[in-house]
């Protein structure tokens, strides 16, 4: 099985939006007995809390199913214990440096990567723009899964 674990800074829109997405794709694609996917935070601002309303419309705007949520910081052990830790942004990357130490195993990557475009994830925190945060991710995610399986 592999596993992978989506990043985000605060793990209420953008990382739990890919969770989400790559359940569902995995599901569509009759893969989700080939994949644990989970999502984490590198600060600790958001621990505990649901996804941020916005983000639950965009999903349900898209016909994506999501679950319960609440917000949880990575650990050294999700370093780990997953195979692939992607993350939204460059300054995920800085943070995760600083919570797991060097990616001796080569486990870390950006989301936009998989597709070619090594850039941050549109952050709707700051714009207000899901859709073109959910466009990113969906590009990512199933570049994701075409890769992986």
């Amino acid at each position: 099985m592999t596993k992978v674990l989506f990043i985000c800074h605060g793990n209420i829109c953008r990382s739990v939006m890919a969770e989400m997405v790559m359940k569902e794709l995995c599901r569509q694609t009759n893969a989700s007995d080939r994949f644990e996917i989970a999502s984490a935070a590198v600060s600790r601002e958001e621990i505990g809390n649901d996804i941020y309303p916005p983000a639950k419309r965009k999903l349900r705007e898209k016909g994506i199913p999501f679950e319960d949520h609440a917000a949880r910081q990575i650990t050294r052990a999700d370093y780990l214990y997953y195979d692939y830790i992607i993350c939204a942004d460059h300054s995920n990357l800085r943070w995760l440096d600083r919570i797991i130490g060097s990616d001796s195993e080569h486990k870390v990557s950006l989301m936009m990567a998989w597709v070619n475009e090594p850039r941050d994830v549109a952050d709707p925190w700051y714009t207000g723009d899901f859709e073109a945060a959910y466009t990113d991710i969906d590009r990512s995610c199933r570049a994701i899964l075409q890769q992986l399986v």
